[in-house]
């Protein structure tokens, strides 16, 4: 680990003598390349300092041991020291097993998600709106961009799927953990009989794929058909043939976007998320090639899986993957994030740590 983290070491110093150069100042190109490759060595290199230092601290106090002739206090103070040391090196050392776990490639794109309702019917759709609301809101105190794509409302205000885009850096690495199955256990608002339901919705959180990862072949791969707009309201639904359908014709991929009025708008939605959806199945069917290392990561879950239960009558959120159970239902589906995904993420973490070391 040491051999690695010094060659990281020289390698960042490089790096920053480089970007030091009227040459590659002057070269936009080269000069935000090497300040992508300087931000993401930056925090090994000021860590791997942390652990240097307190390396020198434990080496001085063991000398100072070791040569013996130390009055009590002193020697109070550097045994005091000693231990100090020890315990940096130790946390430092763990700290720095994690930065060098491999990075996912995705971390830091834009991400599509799309929202479906599954068994339940209107209350699935009712609460395919109250996952919308929470990302929306997440994202939002985050500082990101929302971009509704497609939306496909009911009559009473769900949604048998809404799909949209967050733009902001770093958000597919929080997101990435809400793939899977949200259950919800709750009083229907349909339901006059006061019955707690059981009702299902599935997400998809797929990295925006840039049209450099993912050539699409027009006239070739894709069918294009323009439609009218159809939905539970607004002045402009029926009105013109504005929304578009996308049939990817290799895979049968289907998409539709009927958002905008404009068409060329609706047309470049629907592009954008077909070229996610057939890089997220590119990534599938590499990722089933490597099954155990699959299963060892917590923000790789099948979409079958069913992932989380929300239950209203008792406040409840419990993450079934890493048996996380909050009792602050209403403040979680305000927006508040934070403390399931900082679980996921360090669960993820340690999961790949324990498979580093048995390798």
């Amino acid at each position: 680990m040491f051999e690695k983290l010094k060659a990281l070491e020289d390698k960042f110093n490089e790096i920053n003598e480089r970007l030091m150069q009227p040459d590659v100042v002057n070269d936009h190109a080269q000069y935000t390349a090497l300040m992508k490759e300087y931000s993401s060595l930056q925090p090994i290199a000021e860590k791997y300092k942390e652990y240097k230092q307190a390396k020198d601290a434990n080496d001085e106090a063991l000398e100072l041991l070791n040569a013996g002739g130390l009055d009590k206090d002193f020697k109070e103070m550097v045994q005091e020291q000693l231990e100090e040391s020890k315990k940096s090196m130790e946390t430092l050392g763990e700290e720095l097993k994690i930065l060098l776990l491999p990075k996912d490639p995705n971390d830091e794109k834009n991400v599509i998600v799309e929202i479906r309702g599954g068994a339940g019917g209107e209350e699935a759709a009712l609460f395919a709106n109250s996952l919308y609301r929470m990302y929306t809101l997440y994202a939002a105190s985050k500082g990101w961009n929302i971009d509704i794509l497609n939306a496909n409302e009911t009559e009473l205000g769900g949604y048998k799927e809404i799909s949209f885009s967050i733009e902001g850096s770093g958000a597919y690495s929080r997101f990435k953990y809400e793939s899977g199955v949200h259950r919800v256990q709750r009083v229907p608002e349909t339901e006059s009989q006061g019955r707690v339901h059981t009702s299902t919705v599935t997400v998809a959180v797929l990295p925006e794929a840039d049209e450099v990862e993912l050539d699409l072949n027009e006239e070739k791969d894709l069918k294009i058909d323009v439609f009218r707009s159809s939905g539970a309201g607004g002045q402009h639904i029926n009105k013109t043939s504005s929304a578009i359908r996308i049939t990817h014709i290799p895979t049968g991929m289907v998409v539709e976007c009927q958002d905008e009025r404009s068409q060329h708008k609706n047309k470049d939605k629907a592009l954008k998320v077909l070229r996610s959806r057939l890089l997220d199945q590119k990534q599938a069917e590499h990722d089933s090639k490597i099954a155990s290392e699959r299963r060892s990561q917590v923000g790789t879950g099948d979409r079958s899986e069913r992932i989380r239960t929300y239950n209203y009558p008792e406040g409840r959120i419990s993450d079934h993957r890493i048996g996380l159970t909050i009792y602050r239902l209403e403040y979680i589906l305000n927006g508040n994030l934070d403390e399931v995904i900082d679980a996921l993420a360090t669960a993820d973490q340690a999961a790949k740590l324990a498979q580093q070391e048995e390798a």
